[in-house]
């Protein structure tokens, strides 16, 4: 079986909140890049339990390979990272917007066509995981469309997964509004992993420091075949901006029992109760 995880390596969300509450948050005159270069990178959180997920069904008994790949400038660190975690193959697909004329970025259509030429360029894939969702833009549109371009079916909000006895099938449990669902879906198949999944493992001393030798294979546009307008994005961010912030705090005085009733008679009044 052959697993491929996709990842993102996004801006720190802890780091980027920070900034923001301490009014540091500043956008650069491009209109749309954040300037602050101190707030770290890192893998995005729901991406590194779709590599979580993979690694569990290798503990369930599953065989064969775990392939993580990345699209971006320089993603070597959360592959390196992939690789302490226990990813047998690391890929970059060197398609960094940055180096594009116009600096468009990559949109969703982009990305899931890139990383489905990259999937059918080496031999293809039995499950595809990917997070629900990247922390910077919060769309969670690129594994549907993954998807669509593979025409194999899309499982979403996963919180677990499991391998039928046959090995043709996945069994995915799903998180909705109204409790678990449990679905089957044949393979290949994508699945998206949602943070109910729980608390992704870390690597081992020993693990990180062989990590550190690993060099992610880069793979060119050239090399997949593809051409460069299959990078052209769809759809293109024109703005960005940070929201002023207003804080608005009112402290009721007295004991507390006084300060509780008080609590709830203000938010009686104020009809949040």
């Amino acid at each position: 079986m052959r697993i491929v995880v996709c990842v993102k390596e996004v801006l720190d969300p802890d780091a980027v909140n920070s900034f923001a509450v301490a009014g540091r948050l500043t956008i650069g005159e491009d209109g749309t890049s954040l300037t602050q270069s101190a707030i770290p990178r890192l893998m995005n959180g729901y991406d590194e339990q779709a590599l979580e997920a993979a690694l569990r069904l290798r503990d369930a008994g599953a065989s064969g390979t775990i392939a993580v790949v990345s699209i971006g400038a320089d993603p070597a660190n959360i592959l390196r990272h992939a690789a302490a975690l226990g990813a047998d193959e690391i890929t970059h697909v060197a398609a960094d917007p940055a180096d594009r004329a116009d600096r468009a970025g990559l949109d969703g259509h982009a990305t899931a066509a890139l990383l489905v030429a990259w999937i059918r360029s080496t031999g293809g894939a039995d499950l595809v995981l990917c997070g629900r969702q990247a922390s910077d833009d919060d769309q969670g549109v690129v594994p549907a469309l993954i998807g669509e371009q593979l025409g194999v079916p899309v499982v979403t909000i996963a919180r677990a997964l499991a391998l039928e006895a046959g090995g043709d099938a996945v069994r995915v449990t799903r998180v909705t509004p109204d409790g678990d669902e449990v679905v089957l879906a044949p393979l290949p198949a994508v699945v998206t992993i949602s943070s109910e999944l729980g608390t992704p493992r870390y690597p081992t001393a020993a693990r990180k420091l062989q990590a550190r030798r690993a060099k992610p294979a880069v793979v060119t546009l050239d090399a997949l075949g593809v051409a460069a307008a299959a990078g052209a994005p769809r759809v293109r961010l024109l703005r960005q901006w940070v929201p002023a912030l207003h804080g608005h705090c009112e402290l009721l005085a007295g004991a507390p029992a006084e300060a509780a009733d008080a609590l709830v008679a203000r938010l009686i009044q104020d009809g949040a109760i």
